[in-house]
């Protein structure tokens, strides 16, 4: 009986460790493959990919500026590898190597990043990502950016938890709540954000030197969106 029971439990004990493993390996095998060094002057697909990781890191201070995601490893990419050095205590060269390269993986997560899950982001109606003015791939990617803006502010706010009150909605929902006709919610270009203990003032001061176009607060949270980067509508920078 004792033998069955040790048994027993060797094998829960094995199957825990399994699925343990499991998970790890997966959020390893989904990290990006950086392949090179990146300096200025450098270009590619990787050189996108880390300008969508620094896109909050567009400024020092608020600035009605973004992180141009083109491609090209150009002076204003540099300064915002070196604010995300700064603030992750890295040599902030303007460098991606491999230490900078592991910080930003760091942040990467099969399911979003580091500090955002996409549920966080699906329309209150059920519906996902599907639904909306674009197809539910594209809404997924542009929440995706969108959340390496949010790490950004997050670090920036003390490292508060935030939470999610309105991401993406489907064009029914967004209708069903009130929301603007061609609202930037319904691209999965948008959220509306509560800090707890932090004010509403505080909250939009980060997003303002975040990469944000879109700006303003109404009752206990913050909308913040990226309107000038799309073709989406207005791309115009709206801050209240």
């Amino acid at each position: 009986m004792v033998k069955a029971y040790q048994k027993m439990l060797v094998f829960s004990f094995t199957l825990m460790l399994g699925m343990v493993l499991s998970l790890v390996a997966a959020e390893e095998a989904s990290a990006y493959n950086w392949t090179r060094t990146l300096s200025e002057g450098s270009s590619g697909s990787d050189v996108r990919e880390l300008q969508i990781r620094v896109a909050g890191w567009a400024a020092d201070s608020p600035q009605q500026t973004v992180v141009s995601v083109d491609g090209q490893f150009g002076p204003g990419t540099k300064a915002a590898v070196i604010r995300f050095q700064r603030a992750y205590g890295l040599s902030a060269d303007g460098v991606v190597g491999p230490q900078t390269q592991a910080k930003l993986n760091d942040l990467e997560s099969s399911n979003g990043t580091k500090h955002f899950s996409y549920s966080e982001f699906h329309s209150k109606d059920g519906s996902g990502f599907n639904g909306g003015n674009v197809s539910a791939a594209t809404v997924q990617e542009n929440v995706r950016r969108m959340m390496y803006k949010l790490e950004a502010v997050r670090v920036k706010l003390g490292n508060r938890p935030m939470n999610v009150n309105s991401g993406f909605r489907s064009i029914s929902h967004n209708r069903n709540v009130g929301g603007a006709s061609n609202s930037q919610h319904t691209y999965g270009i948008a959220v509306d954000i509560s800090v707890s203990g932090v004010s509403n003032t505080t909250v939009k001061n980060a997003a303002k030197s975040s990469g944000f176009s879109g700006i303003y607060s109404e009752g206990s949270f913050t909308h913040m969106d990226s309107r000038v980067e799309y073709p989406y509508g207005t791309q115009a920078w709206w801050w209240q």
